[in-house]
């Protein structure tokens, strides 16, 4: 699966085609020169441009994209981040991609060419290993034992998988191995990261880059029986007291509360988010659909954001985009809180223990009690623990709705 780029304002260029047909090789260019890549394809229909970004199995689609003389602009559906470009010639574009953070915007140098058809060149020839399986990777960063399971899964050269962290996962990577080397990279709008390393007997170790500046080493075992540690659990302070009272203004600005009617004798399952996590993204894909299937059955979804500001309309903005992107019928509710606040669970949830990793979900039974707090949700990049993940679940729900 592929995502794709509709083009929303074209001028008389776009008539004439001005870009190749096929597939690209697009380059962020960090500043120590190493290059985060991903590809896409491009096709044109009733002389309008499709732009597919090939990301292993997954599918976004963009269409808030424009071009505009020799110029193209194009707005990822969710997150605040987007490409500003410059048509060199037929196989060839260049600008910017744009990240908004809590501080100042990230702004990282962008190209892609249509003359290099692949995402990695097997320079080095064919695989000389299969490391399809389970892996325990530590970073550099990290002390101790590793933390985090890289799941791979190889086809000849071909490589997929993703890394899950006690917080959350790396989403969809793609690449190659090539001899004894091991190339994957991702790009969603978010995550802009690259991973290489060398195979040595039943161990990979390389460099990790993300976005701009960040590098660090990682090292991967293999084994089958890896787990993650419980480094993000959140917990209630009081169990006699497992009764929530939040109020937040809806993306409306209408105040919602837990105690109104349209939650009561009802199951609620509460997700933690915010429109700047990927992870969050996965998850509400997930939920959205769910509702839909299963809200006549007595549950009810609520969305609390925490955003990069306090500023409600720059959370409202992004936020509308996230409700747009996945048809969401539950109500997202905008807390005031940023995520960077130290102080964000005191002032929003202050029955738990500090809010550790986004998404984080919390499911309350049909007296209001909360009964599981989920903080290691696994998308589906990850393969089998995303079914796991839905299966837990959905088990969780029905055993309350039952009850």
């Amino acid at each position: 699966m592929v995502s794709v780029l509709w083009m929303g304002m074209v001028t008389s260029a776009s008539a004439q085609k001005p870009l190749s047909t096929g597939s690209w090789r697009a380059f962020l260019n960090r500043n120590d020169s190493e290059r985060i890549v991903f590809s896409y394809n491009l096709q044109w229909m009733n002389n309008m441009p499709l732009i597919s970004v090939v990301n292993a199995d997954e599918k976004i689609e963009l269409k808030d994209v424009a071009i505009s003389g020799d110029s193209l602009f194009a707005k990822m559906p969710v997150f605040e981040s987007e490409f500003r470009m410059k048509i060199v010639s037929k196989d060839s574009v260049n600008g910017i991609w744009i990240k908004g953070t809590s501080g100042k915007n990230q702004v990282i140098p962008f190209a892609a060419t249509a003359k290099q058809p692949y995402r990695f060149k097997a320079v080095k020839g064919n695989a000389q290993k299969n490391i399809s399986g389970k892996w325990s990777v530590t970073f550099a960063s990290e002390k101790g034992e590793a933390r985090d399971i890289a799941v791979f899964n190889q086809k000849g050269n071909s490589l997929t998988g993703s890394v899950l962290t006690p917080t959350g996962d790396y989403r969809y990577l793609q690449g190659i191995v090539t001899g004894d080397s091991v190339l994957l990279s991702t790009f969603d709008g978010v995550h802009a990261l690259l991973f290489t390393g060398n195979i040595s007997q039943q161990t990979i170790t390389g460099s990790f880059y993300s976005s701009l500046n960040n590098k660090k080493a990682w090292t991967a075992f293999r084994n089958d029986t890896a787990t993650l540690p419980d480094l993000a659990a959140m917990y209630l302070k009081d169990t006699a007291d497992n009764q929530l009272h939040f109020r937040f203004p809806d993306l409306n600005g209408n105040m919602v509360s837990i105690n109104d009617p349209q939650f009561k004798n009802k199951v609620v399952v509460i997700q933690l988010m915010g429109s700047w996590c990927p992870n969050c993204m996965d998850e509400t894909a997930f939920l959205s659909d769910w509702y839909k299937k299963n809200r006549s059955r007595g549950v009810e979804v609520i969305g609390l954001a925490y955003e990069y500001t306090t500023d409600f309309e720059r959370s409202k903005k992004s936020l509308g985009k996230f409700q747009q992107r996945f048809a969401i019928d539950y109500p997202l509710l905008i807390t005031g809180v940023s995520v960077a606040d130290s102080l964000k669970t005191e002032k929003t949830l202050p029955q738990f223990t500090p809010i550790k990793s986004f998404p984080t979900t919390i499911i309350i039974d049909k007296q209001g009690q909360v009964r599981k707090i989920e903080t290691d949700f696994a998308g589906p990049g990850t393969g089998v623990y995303y079914d796991q993940f839905k299966k837990e679940f959905e088990s969780t729900v029905d055993t309350l709705l039952s009850e």
